[in-house]
């Protein structure tokens, strides 16, 4: 006698496809959860996305900040070794200057004054296209010393002026945007009033 087929029978077999579905409701055996013990659970997961929500937007905020200063800093002293570069070429037009003090121009000839009009514009043209990339001019005659600006290279004894005021400039100072580009060279009373703070040490102590 022939058997019935499998199908025939009244208890099919599950497949693992058929298994009953694991939920928040429903533990992995099948059995309903306490519903306490669900809202806890949904809450826990609740706060860790919210947790990991929070943390990348706090990275993208931090890499936005980073992103912003490192094109600022780029804009503002992009130029720098350039300018420095360039500070050479004033430092020579000034001495190309010097040699022709203001009381002798008055006896150079028509030609020579010429010349030397043209390089005092040179030297004006140079100090403001610098100064339109953020590279501005330290000279400063008569203020006081500043060593954030400048650097002592000597003490000259004037009892006329307060004591740490710059009396000579060997060298005008240069900054961009906010730095120090280079200190501005000069020498500093001593003797004088106190005008709030000792003299600064020079460059040769």
């Amino acid at each position: 006698m022939n058997q019935k087929p499998n199908e025939d029978r009244d208890d099919p077999v599950a497949t693992p496809d058929q298994e009953t579905p694991v939920s928040a409701e429903t533990g992995a055996d099948g059995a309903q959860r306490d519903p306490g013990e669900v809202i806890a659970a949904l809450a826990a997961e609740n706060a860790e996305l919210k947790d990991r929500s929070l943390r990348a937007l706090a990275d993208v905020e931090n890499m936005r900040r980073r992103t912003q200063k490192e094109v600022a800093d780029a804009r503002a002293y992009g130029a720098t070794n350039f300018a420095r570069d360039m500070l050479t070429v004033v430092d020579n037009i000034s001495r190309a200057l010097e040699a022709v003090p203001e009381a002798d121009r008055g006896a150079l000839d028509e030609r020579t004054r010429g010349l030397v009009e043209g390089i005092e514009l040179t030297q004006r043209d140079m100090l403001k296209n610098l100064e339109r990339h953020g590279v501005k001019m330290v000279s400063p005659l008569g203020e006081r010393f500043d060593p954030n600006l400048h650097q002592a290279m000597f003490e000259a004894p004037d009892p006329s002026v307060p004591n740490g005021t710059v009396v000579q400039v060997l060298q005008v100072g240069f900054t961009i945007a906010d730095r120090v580009l280079r200190p501005a060279l000069v020498g500093v009373s001593k003797g004088g009033p106190k005008a709030g703070a000792e003299a600064p040490q020079t460059g040769n102590a």
